[in-house]
């Protein structure tokens, strides 16, 4: 282990610098020793391969009066650590140093190369905070006071994308956020208008305008970035306001160990006392009656007491399975806002606007490209396009189609295999011998709205869309339509080895 340390100290060294220049002190043998047990634990969890790519030329500048400064040599690198590995990065730091509370990431050039932090650490990899945090801008965070600043720690970029801060919350509810998700970084296009458009009325609102405001829709299309967006905006207009952002399953994991730990008490009083709450991928409770129990609860004591709550989940709250009618029906009892998937005009909008923000030249032909091609949503396209950044300036080659369809020949044919609901329509029509229009058509004999009802059932099996986009597709169905259909073939898929059988061949046909 100790050998393999210092092979990495000295390729690190080749590759990290000061901090713009400045000439910094070297970090102390705790700093050192401290920075390669984290580096050690994430070679273990993320294999040697990722290692080596992402983490091992990210250099650690130093530590100083409570903040740890780290440098990555590309923006591209920094942004990439900062998406994929900085959770754990800021567990496994916190677990060995308690004392630092703010993490500073530089972008530092191979030029700067012989700068302190890389004479005496050269190990190296980039962070976020030691423990589960929630961030501000800097602007914001120069003029609060400290108080005011323990309360709402800060995460800040400068205005030239060169330095990204961020700082520890004391109380360790909120998860972080991240700073490249506001809204002036939200492409808006005819799928997430509304949503958009009822997320800044709620920022910018000083009273509650709706409550709660529900975002739904598939993976990857906006929902957790316009939750971000929202904190980002409050926190930085009116940083008197409490916020707490977190996911289901972290407000049903603090809830469990307060039950363990016989603290109930205190877990009211820490997210009944909040002035906005926002939790994230509420569809994770379902099932879990004591959890749902308390959430309902809490739900009611900040509503009566006029503070704001923002939930998100992949359904409408109608369409929540295992979840109690009476927090379906709160949870619907505000503005409940759709995110469709996206178009090709929104995708090349959205490619257009990251290449512009990572300062890449990207060729028209290549963005018109990846958005015809990767479809599903945002996310991978996002990271379709990092790989393809990252590859070009790690390896030095130019970006080109015929470089994309080489670096990201495996997601493409992932994209190609996806089946519409159009072939679906198709293949079941022909498999029941019934006309593709009756698909789209208001005909109830069971000749038809059966195989209407396996076309529904194979549509939410076999792709992204939402229960309401399936339905439109059904001649404007409403999504109770097609989660009736979902359930029902499900039942006969168990007793009707007739209508199973019908089912597995259309399926191994569609993704064959």
């Amino acid at each position: 282990m100790q050998h393999a340390a210092r092979g990495t100290q000295s390729a690190l060294g080749q590759t990290s610098g000061g901090m713009s220049g400045e000439q910094q002190a070297a970090p102390d043998d705790h700093a050192v020793a401290t920075w390669q047990a984290i580096r050690e634990k994430l070679r273990a969890e993320f294999g040697a391969t990722a290692y080596r790519y992402w983490l091992e030329p990210v250099a650690l500048i130093g530590v100083e009066a409570g903040v740890a400064r780290l440098g990555a040599p590309t923006r591209a690198m920094r942004d990439w650590v900062t998406q994929h590995y900085l959770d754990r990065i800021q567990a496994f730091w916190h677990a060995e140093d308690p004392n630092v509370h703010f993490i500073e990431i530089n972008i530092v050039s191979v030029a700067n190369a012989g700068a302190a932090g890389a004479r005496r650490t050269s190990d190296a990899t980039e962070t976020r905070p030691a423990q589960n945090t929630s961030y501000r801008d800097s602007q914001n965070s120069r003029a609060s006071s400290a108080a005011n600043t323990a309360q709402q720690p800060a995460h800040s970029q400068k205005s030239n994308g060169r330095t990204a801060i961020a700082s520890m919350s004391d109380d360790g509810i909120s998860a972080a956020l991240d700073p490249r998700y506001t809204f002036d970084n939200f492409v808006i296009g005819k799928p997430n208008e509304f949503a958009y458009a009822a997320a800044r009325r709620l920022a910018e609102a000083e009273s509650v305008p709706f409550n709660p405001l529900f975002l739904y829709g598939g993976v990857g299309l906006g929902k957790t970035h316009l939750m971000h967006a929202i904190a980002w905006h409050i926190r930085r207009t009116q940083p008197h306001r409490t916020v707490i952002y977190l996911s289901a399953e972290k407000f049903m994991y603090r809830f469990i160990r307060a039950l363990r730990d016989k603290n109930t008490v205190d877990f009211k009083d820490q997210f009944r006392s909040v002035d906005v709450l926002m939790v994230d991928d509420v569809q994770f409770i379902s099932g879990k009656d004591s959890t749902q129990e308390e959430f309902f609860h809490t739900f009611n004591a900040l509503v009566d007491q006029g503070r704001q709550i923002i939930v998100s989940a992949d359904k409408s709250p109608s369409d929540l399975e295992d979840i109690e009618e009476r927090l379906r029906s709160r949870l619907g009892s505000g503005l409940v806002a759709d995110i469709h998937a996206t178009t090709y005009e929104l995708r090349l909008g959205i490619l257009e606007s990251k290449a512009e923000r990572q300062a890449v030249e990207l060729p028209q032909r290549v963005m018109e490209f990846l958005a015809h091609k990767i479809t599903a949503n945002v996310r991978e396209l996002e990271g379709a396009l990092n790989r393809v950044i990252a590859h070009s300036q790690l390896v030095g080659r130019e970006i080109s189609l015929e470089m994309v369809q080489d670096i990201l020949h495996d997601v493409l044919r992932a994209s190609e295999r996806r089946v519409s609901i159009e072939e679906i329509q198709k293949r079941v029509a022909e498999q029941f011998n019934i006309k593709v229009s009756d698909m789209h058509s208001a005909r109830r004999a069971r000749a038809v709205a059966r195989p209407r009802q396996v076309a529904m059932y194979l549509s939410k099996q076999l792709t992204t869309h939402s229960l309401p986009e399936i339905g439109r597709k059904f001649g404007g169905r409403d999504h109770t339509t097609v989660m009736h259909a979902v359930r029902k073939i499900e039942e006969l898929h168990t007793t009707d080895p007739s209508l199973s059988e019908d089912i597995d061949l259309l399926r191994r046909m569609l993704e064959g």
